[in-house]
């Protein structure tokens, strides 16, 4: 090779042409010859960098996203943090450490956290176990007001095992994901019609859909969140405010609508040409459930089904046209602590309840589900379970009851993979009540009461538990893909 280089160096000038070619092939030879030795490979230092993965990077709040860190090394420890701010502009975060395979990855799907805000193995946990970040202020709860646009989650993978307060870890990979209440193609449509005052949800296509008629508690206002996901999974949904709205009457704090209001709601989507008449369904929680209740019993409309979640079968409140006194008029029975925040549950026991008060739960005649949080401290859910499954019983209607009962879980039910708030402010007086919510951090998921066939007697549910506390974890035992867990309802275990 040598030589010949050598030789082409000597060659006379109008050889030119022929001097580089040679040079060239002598050259493309020596670095193949270098390529079959591993000499090339024993001088290269290149190495991939860290990769941090998830999918699907836009999803539905109730979907599961894959998070994988790849490009790490072997039994490496790192932190996987999720970020990211309320609409009010608080800083949500949680965080889990990991350490790394033999294949120098972590997948969130399969692995084991070892510390942070979850342990075991949780796919969802940087989701559900959001909380408001150090000093930040005291009760909030996290609620998405515009469902027009998504939660901006902001996932980093850490170096070390770590917490974001100490904020020196050092970054090695970043991914964005979006987490929509709102599909793509779901029609959001403003009601202010007949005094009504709501939001309808209507999913992509011609219909006709099976709806829900969506209430809430006395918290007031209108929360459009829960009817979102409803239309994202093929069900129009009213979600209708009562009380606590710019738009309704009288003062905020009282319920000055009545009976023929929730009327006129349950109408409008009997009327709606993208709705079947025959199969709407009523979901109310809280307070909500009472109205729920009293629209099956005592304003003329017949629901194809009805969804109680914790709440009560009546209230002290509410007069016989259906409006109500204000929450601070009857203080009897409630329960402050030390710090001054208060539990309703004794307000709602069926005992402390005027038997005028309470809906005639006898004259039900559609399927009734009702989901019972075991660790409610703002009603007493079990309790007013068993008045319903007994008055059904008595009545020869037993068939029309399910109760769903979750140890562990509080007061509210939020969509999956939603954080929940061990304590919570509401704008009840004096300044600093509060609803204690749970003593656990919870998680259900509700596939969200799926319902596929609304008639007379009977109705499908899809329902996918995780669930998790601090003193247990059963996710990872419960957590098959939800058509598997088809129930059918009525029939209290069926």
């Amino acid at each position: 090779m040598i030589s010949i280089i050598f030789f082409n160096l000597y060659m006379p000038e109008e050889c030119l042409y022929q001097k580089f070619s040679v040079l060239f092939v002598c050259v493309c030879i020596y670095m193949f010859v270098c390529f079959l030795t591993g000499e090339v490979r024993r001088k290269s230092s290149f190495r991939q960098s860290p990769l941090l993965s998830a999918a699907p990077v836009r999803a539905l709040i109730d979907e599961q996203i894959s998070i994988k860190g790849r490009f790490l090394s072997q039994n490496y420890p790192v932190t996987v943090c999720a970020q990211m701010h309320s609409e009010e502009g608080d800083l949500w975060e949680a965080f889990a450490h990991y350490t790394t395979n033999a294949s120098r990855s972590i997948n969130l799907t399969s692995d084991h956290s070892v510390g942070g805000s979850y342990l075991g193995c949780e796919p969802m946990g940087l989701f559900w176990a959001l909380e408001p970040a150090l000093r930040s202020r005291e009760g909030l709860r996290l609620r998405k007001r515009n469902v027009e646009t998504p939660y901006i989650v902001n996932i980093s993978l850490l170096e070390g095992h770590t917490s974001p307060s100490e904020g020196q870890s050092t970054e090695l990979a970043a991914v964005t994901v979006e987490r929509w209440y709102m599909a793509p193609g779901v029609r959001r449509i403003e009601i202010r019609q007949n005094k009504i005052v709501g939001t309808l949800f209507l999913p992509p296509g011609p219909g006709p859909f099976p709806a829900m008629l969506d209430l809430w508690g006395m918290g007031g206002g209108l929360s459009e969140y829960r009817s979102a996901l409803f239309a994202s999974r093929g069900f129009a949904s009213l979600s209708v405010a009562y009380m606590g709205h710019k738009d309704l009457p009288g003062p905020p704090d009282i319920m000055s609508v009545a009976n023929l209001y929730f009327k006129s709601a349950f109408q409008l989507l009997q009327d709606h040409c993208q709705v079947d008449a025959d199969r709407i369904g009523v979901i109310g929680l809280s307070f909500g459930v009472c109205l729920t209740l009293r629209i099956a019993t005592r304003i003329g409309v017949k629901p194809s089904c009805l969804i109680c979640i914790n709440g009560p079968v009546g209230s002290p409140l509410l007069d016989e046209d259906g409006k109500t006194k204000t929450i601070e008029s009857d203080q009897k029975h409630w329960e402050l602590d030390d710090r001054g925040r208060v539990s309703f549950r004794h307000v709602s026991l069926p005992d402390n309840l005027p038997a005028e008060n309470k809906q005639k739960v006898k004259n039900i005649t559609c399927p009734l589900m009702y989901i019972v949080g075991e660790d409610d401290l703002c009603a007493a859910s079990t309790e007013n379970a068993d008045v319903i499954e007994e008055a059904l019983r008595s009545a020869g209607k037993s068939q029309l009851f399910t109760r769903l009962s979750y140890p562990g879980a509080g007061h509210l039910i939020e969509p999956p993979y939603a954080p929940c708030a061990r304590v919570s402010l509401w704008r009840a007086k004096p300044e600093k009540c509060e609803l204690k919510f749970s003593s656990h951090c919870i998680l259900l998921r509700i596939q969200y009461i799926m319902v596929n066939k609304f008639a007379v007697g009977c109705f499908w549910v899809f329902l996918f538990v995780c669930f998790s506390s601090l003193q247990y974890s059963l996710c990872g035992e419960v957590t098959p893909h939800p058509t598997l867990l088809l129930k059918k309802i009525p029939g209290r275990g069926s």
